[in-house]
């Protein structure tokens, strides 16, 4: 972090911050660091670092493939049940039955009265 005048300027995460002499040479103005003359190095680089947490354990967790097959269905349901189907699928609308070679009726002989 970039202080100029007790002001923040810049903010930088993973390099470091411009600072105000920068960003006045870009605008090709002359050198001036800080925004009034009485004060001399005004300008200040504060930086801070998060350390991590080294208390943490890893999950053992076994995965069994019953357990699996059960999610792999129970999400293919799941999604299908609000999707839906597409269109009306009718697998034996093109079913012939085969040719009756002996009459069943007279073969059993069972007969509507």
């Amino acid at each position: 972090m970039h202080f100029c005048c007790n002001q923040l300027v810049d903010i930088a995460v993973w390099n470091k911050a411009k600072t105000c002499t920068e960003k006045v040479q870009k605008k090709d103005s002359p050198l001036k660091q800080c925004t009034t003359l009485q004060e001399k190095d005004c300008c200040s680089n504060e930086s801070f670092v998060k350390t991590g947490n080294d208390t943490i354990k890893k999950a053992n967790t076994k995965v069994e493939a019953e357990t699996v097959i059960f999610l792999n269905t129970f999400f293919y349901v799941y999604v299908n049940l609000f999707e839906g189907l597409e269109k009306n699928i009718v697998p034996f609308k093109q079913y012939r039955p085969p040719l009756i070679s002996k009459d069943i009726q007279t073969l059993y002989e069972t007969y509507l009265i």
